[in-house]
């Protein structure tokens, strides 16, 4: 059995207290099929054995939970546990670069990673931390980002109830594009500045 049905059949038979688990973990930055899961709980609303004001309250407030353990721990947890969470998520270029995106987009970012681009949540969690963003804003930012991803991604497992793995692959391998073609944005950005820089001191000269 892999993690993935291990953690469905976890909620087949807990219900809402195993997925708050997965969410507060996954939000931290340990790898768990966070969006399958709460696409999960969608399906067994639609067939009746959780209620979705329960599922929805609690996955809302357990991710907070997880992104504010993540802020802090960037904020307070010094340089070497943050080296070593790092570790966990991709590695300290990993996290740099998320760093640079939470300094340039602030709460915007701290708002597209909770639902759009999910993969850079718990390093932006860290990073917001890290450059000491101010943390009113990253909770109402993060809060908002949050209840539309968990709203979303339930109201999509009650909808599609019996198609729940394959839309869960189709809308990851989504989500990834978006990350790269916004990295590719971004990236494209930088060396059109680049190249013009020469350009405009030429002329200046």
């Amino acid at each position: 059995m892999s993690t993935t049905e291990y953690l469905l059949s976890l909620l087949s038979l807990y219900g809402v207290p195993a997925l708050s688990a997965v969410l507060l973990v996954g939000c931290i930055g340990l790898p768990m099929p966070a969006s399958l899961m709460l696409m999960a709980a969608g399906s067994f609303v639609e067939q009746g054995e959780l209620k979705s004001w329960q599922v929805i309250g609690t996955a809302i407030g357990a991710s907070i939970a997880g992104d504010n353990i993540g802020y802090a721990i960037g904020r307070w947890g010094g340089h070497r546990l943050i080296r070593r969470v790092g570790g966990w998520i991709g590695g300290e270029s990993k996290l740099r670069r998320a760093e640079n995106w939470t300094r340039r987009w602030g709460g915007t970012g701290v708002f597209l990673t909770r639902w759009l681009l999910t993969p850079l949540g718990p390093l932006v969690n860290l990073t917001s931390g890290i450059a000491e963003y101010p943390w009113p804003r990253f909770l109402i930012f993060g809060a908002a980002g949050e209840a539309v991803w968990v709203v979303l991604y339930v109201m999509l497992g009650k909808i599609f109830s019996n198609r729940v793995q394959a839309l869960s692959e189709v809308l990851g391998d989504f989500t990834w594009v978006l990350v790269g073609l916004f990295v590719a944005i971004v990236l494209g950005w930088k060396l059109m500045k680049y190249l013009r820089a020469p350009a405009s001191k030429q002329a200046e000269e």
